[in-house]
């Protein structure tokens, strides 16, 4: 006849967050054999060094089990003969993803039947994310996906939902899950045939869902400390190897019940607000409108609530073939509850041990041992504290809004009486629906918070200044736009007003802008605005040097033009010619600025004349020779040359000299210029740009008409108001800027110790936006969410000013197993390898000799000969074809095995920018355009769509994002300077408020040692001041007491 034994099978090891350092399976099996647990999960099953530690320490036993070598056997009268537990292979993945436009949080519970199959299912795990940092890895994939991975890598895998209704963490949680189980599984929704009930809730509640009826509802500890093991378990009767347990997990044959936690002691049981002591029911919570009746702030939403939500049976309701459920608590908490010691006090571990001896495991002792072989060796309280513990008279007061409940066994009256001559009486539940000590009125809104809700938008989506630069029939306008006032907006809207009103054909209309990306966005923005692209046919949208390329090949110049990596090999071989120290950025900007005009004091004038004459040897021209030919062109004075009639130029502010006699040039003769941009983001003075552009304009053409946008729509008051602090320090006059949102939070300074602390706060950061990517974290951020929405990893964006300490930031987000995209051409494309492979598929892509000889030259160590003739040939039959049709990552994937090169760190780079374009001629042109911003890497080895934005200051121009954490403002770094570069102070304070405008709602601002003088520029009035915190220390693990029962499941 099969016994019934105990099963806790979702537990944590020590190389998971937050855990015991006693996670170990020694610890395991010790602490099981003394509570009488048969299975036990091992947990973690996804960590490289865990699966090591339990292949030396484990061995096989019954099919599918592991039982603990002898030689690891901590040696204990008190369990010698006891029940061997035995391991099931088990591990938890947390999954973090956007769904339907929410970001969906959930946990996955999976068993399999082995440590092979451990290893089979991590391995492809581990090709899309970071299984290294974390027991229970964080990944940006979703429920189904992984579902379906699991299976296909082990079909007897047992997927279970975790903890299903924890509100940050969970398939049905009320901050971050969904309502059904279809939403999230879809088509792989019958693959699914139990769930984990959690602690917060025990099985009537959940049999009030006619959706779980199907599913066997199991429990489990979801133990972070050995001693934690059997807070909630199985009841098991099966043949005692995995396919019976999973046998009994999914179809209920062999699952005779399970040992349940009071759900009221959950952090989450009750609705609440714990800052006024307010706790509800769902009824009294749904009677209050769901507001906290002291205050009038949203209330958190408990467990129970939740059920209620999504329940279709009242209260009361009884599952047909509902398997039974006891309610216990840990043997410690019924002798401090029955002596009014604290259960880790050492007299009540010493009463624990004595009893674990003399009668037995304790859940023998708390569920079958009789009560009066119990009082024989405990007294008569703890015997009676285990009779109401297995009656249910127990004292409940629900947890609520991250506050523990509590559970009692005995009145205050009860414990006073020293004689132990107790009433036993039951006492009457605690009544629950208690109000706040203080009633706090609601504050009056400041007027200035209402400012920005009342200004209202005029017809039509312009306010009147931006209907104004719309609507102007002058000459030349030039319009003042600062950050988020709609610049964009105005530049379309004035387009469709030339073409719809005014009647210009879209060939007589020309609009240039800054990067490729504007000018994409541009035109798909007046392609939908005109129904089609048909209604744009003629109309000339592109950048200066796209523009300018076009003009002349009208005209009938042949132009060869230089690409980016060419242009960077040909200042490598400068550079190398010379020996000089700079980088082959430095140099190129160098270069650039000599070429619009300006004089460089950091290299020699017969630097600038060699690498103008590798140029000249190969019959190119880079880039600002393409502008510069174009200008030379356009102002030579043939009236038969077309000038644009409709100039229109983007990001004015940031033209350079060339650029500017290129717009005076190809708009002589016309009829309108339309310029737009912020004298305040000219950023771009390394390669030749004047913030002074604005003014150069109106000196030659003082009519110009300047229409100046004031209205800020994108961010709140605090953030434009710290920014306009700083920028008011340059010279330019008052900055007449508004707040069109309500005001939010202040701008927060953080101050760290070091780089290292200052990049560890911004993954925490990052942690804390998103709710936390661990359960910790989100209990901890528990008491915020009255003031904090959740965010996805998508709204925060990461900015720095140099590469370096991007390196840093991506180091530490990827240890924190932190989804991310870099923006940004680093140093991977410094490596020989990396250049090499580039040359070869540029010259599969164009065909010019130079690119294969240089891929020869890098790749095979040697120049063309008849061998390199063969070996290319062979390469080109093989690869050729699959660049036409292939993904870039899976075509670098193919060509990394073949040149061995899967392990160049460099090479990994390149390929995970590959994964964010569709085509190889996509990719190449994207490395080749120079821009900072077009260049974008995934964090991991697949793309995440919600994924944090890490990128330059440079790189942000342009973008916005709700959260902005602005790292490194220190000293040396912000504004950036050397011992041999002073820094443009005026430029870099520009550059600092473009990076403080990206935010929206939140901006964090961190420094590390001594801060940037242009910290001390942002008022206390917009700002709070704040220092990272130090290393925490690790708690010891300890046993709980019933009065402050933690739930880490919670």
């Amino acid at each position: 006849m099969k016994n019934v034994e105990i099963a806790d099978l979702h537990i944590h090891s020590r190389y998971s967050r937050a855990t015991s350092r006693d996670g170990n399976p020694e610890m395991l099996a010790y602490q099981a054999a003394r509570k009488g647990i048969r299975y036990v999960g091992t947990g973690d099953f996804t960590h490289p060094a865990w699966r090591e530690e339990l292949k030396e320490k484990l061995e096989p036993a019954e099919e599918g089990l592991y039982r603990l070598k002898k030689e690891y056997e901590i040696e204990d009268p008190a369990v010698s003969g006891r029940c061997e537990p035995r391991f099931v292979v088990s591990g938890e993945i947390s999954s973090i993803y956007k769904k339907d436009g929410k970001t969906r949080k959930v946990h996955s519970l999976i068993l399999l039947p082995g440590l092979r199959e451990a290893e089979e299912l991590s391995r492809r795990l581990e090709a899309i994310g970071n299984i290294h940092s974390d027991g229970r890895p964080i990944l940006g994939l979703p429920c189904r996906d992984l579902l379906e991975i699991t299976l296909e890598s082990c079909p007897e895998a047992v997927f279970i939902p975790a903890h299903i209704w924890t509100p940050h963490f969970s398939l049905f949680g009320a901050f971050s899950g969904f309502d059904t189980m279809e939403e999230c599984f879809e088509d792989l929704t019958p693959y699914i045939h139990a769930v984990e009930t959690g602690l917060s809730s025990d099985p009537p509640m959940n049999w009030t869902l006619s959706a779980l009826d199907g599913l066997q509802l199991i429990s489990n500890s979801d133990a972070h400390s050995p001693g934690k093991l059997g807070r909630e378990a199985n009841l098991l009767e099966i043949d005692g190897t995995y396919a019976g347990l999973s046998r009994a997990v999914q179809t209920g044959q062999g699952l005779k019940g399970t040992l349940e936690f009071f759900p009221e002691e959950g952090k989450y049981h009750f609705d609440g607000h714990r800052k006024c002591q307010v706790v509800l029911s769902p009824g009294e919570a749904e009677a209050a409108g769901n507001i906290c009746p002291a205050c009038g702030k949203k209330l958190t939403m408990g467990v129970s609530h939740r059920i209620l939500q999504l329940s279709d049976r009242k209260e009361g309701f009884i599952r047909e073939g509902a398997k039974p459920f006891e309610s216990l608590a840990p043997l410690p908490e019924v002798i401090a509850a029955a002596t009014g010691r604290a259960a880790a006090g050492k007299r009540v571990q010493a009463e624990y041990e004595k009893l674990l001896a003399h009668l037995g495991a304790e859940f023998s002792i708390l569920r079958e041992i009789p009560l009066e072989d119990i009082r024989k060796e405990a007294g008569e309280r703890v015997a009676e504290g285990i009779r109401r513990l297995r009656a249910g008279e127990v004292i409940r007061e629900p947890g609520f809004d991250g506050a523990y409940g509590k559970i009692r066994l005995f009145t205050e009256e009860e414990l006073e009486n020293t004689e132990g001559q107790m009433s036993f009486s039951f006492a009457s539940p605690a009544p629950v629906g208690k109000r706040g000590r203080e009633e706090k009125r609601k504050e009056e809104q400041p007027e200035s918070e209402k400012k920005g809700r009342e200004q209202k938008i005029p017809e039509g989506g312009l306010n009147p200044e931006q209907e104004r630069a719309v609507r102007s029939e002058s000459r030349r306008l030039a319009v003042i736009a600062g950050p988020g006032t709609g610049k964009t907006k105005t530049l379309v809207s004035r387009i469709l007003y030339l073409v719809r009103e005014k009647q210009i054909k879209p060939r007589e209309i020309t609009a240039v802008t800054f990067t490729r990306k504007a000018a994409a966005e541009l035109e798909e923005r007046l392609e939908k605005a005109l129904g089609g692209k048909q209604h744009l046919r003629g109309m000339q949208i592109g950048t200066f040097h796209s523009t300018a390329l076009k003009a002349l090949q009208d005209a009938g110049i042949e132009i060869r033009l230089a690409e980016n990596l060419e242009c960077r090999e040909l200042a490598r071989e400068t550079r190398a010619a010379f020996h000089l120290a700079c980088s082959v950025s430095k140099l190129l900007g160098e270069i650039s600025r000599i070429k619009s005009g300006k004089k460089s004091s950091l290299i020699p004038e017969e630097v600038y004349d060699y690498y103008q004459k590798l140029l000249e040897e190969r019959g190119l021209l880079d880039f600002d020779d393409l502008l510069l030919a174009a200008a030379e062109y356009f102002e030579e004075a043939d009236s038969g040359r077309r000038h644009f009639s409709y100039l229109l130029v983007d990001e004015f502010q940031d033209i350079n000299p060339v650029q500017y006699r290129l717009t005076e040039a190809w708009n002589r003769g016309g009829k309108s210029l339309f310029v737009i941009g912020d004298p305040d983001q000219s950023i771009y003075g390394f390669r030749g740009s004047r913030a002074a552009c604005f003014q150069d304009l109106l000196e030659a053409y003082p009519e110009t008409e300047v229409i100046r946008l004031r209205v800020n729509y994108r961010s709140t008051p605090e953030i434009l108001g710290a920014a306009a602090a700083v920028i008011r320090n340059n010279p330019g006059g008052e900055r007449e800027l508004e707040a069109f949102l309500p005001s939010g939070c202040p701008v927060r300074m953080v101050q760290g110790t070091g780089e290292l602390s200052e990049a560890i706060f911004a993954a925490r950061e990052i942690n804390r936006q998103v709710g936390g990517v661990d359960m910790l974290e989100a209990q901890e951020q528990a008491a915020d969410q009255e003031k904090k929405r959740v965010r996805g990893f998508g709204e925060i964006a990461v900015l720095c000013r140099t590469h370096r300490q991007m390196d840093l930031l991506e180091k530490t987000l990827s240890r924190e197993g932190i989804p991310y995209v870099a923006a940004g051409q680093g140093s991977f494309l410094e490596d020989p390898m990396v250049r090499g492979t580039c040359a070869f598929f540029r010259y599969l892509f164009l065909g010019e000799k130079t690119d294969r000889e240089k891929a020869a030259e890098l790749l095979l160590k040697q120049e063309e000969s008849r061998m390199t003739e063969v070996l290319f040939e062979k390469l080109e039959e093989t690869f050729r074809p699959l660049m036409q049709k292939g993904r870039p990552s899976r075509v670098l994937d193919l060509w990394m095995e073949e040149q061995q090169l899967q392990e160049n760190t460099a090479m990994q780079q390149l390929r995970s920018a590959a994964m964010l374009c569709g085509k190889m001629e996509e990719f190449l042109q994207n490395l080749s355009s120079g821009e900072e911003g077009d260049l974008l890497r995934c964090g991991g080895k697949t793309y995440q769509a919600d994924a944090v934005h890490l990128m330059t200051l440079h790189a942000s121009k342009g973008l916005e994002f709700p959260v902005v954490i602005l790292h490194g403002v220190s000293r040396g770094q912000l504004p950036l300077e050397t011992e041999k570069e002073p820094a443009d102070t005026e430029e870099e304070r520009r550059l600092f408020y473009v990076g403080m405008t990206r935010a929206k709602e939140e901006l964090i601002l961190t420094g590390a040692g001594e801060v940037s003088r242009f910290w001390e520029e942002v008022p206390e009035e917009y700002s709070k001041k704040e220092k990272t915190e130090g290393r925490r220390k690790r708690e010891q693990p300890r046993q709980l007491s019933v009065f402050d029962f933690l739930s880490q499941g919670e």
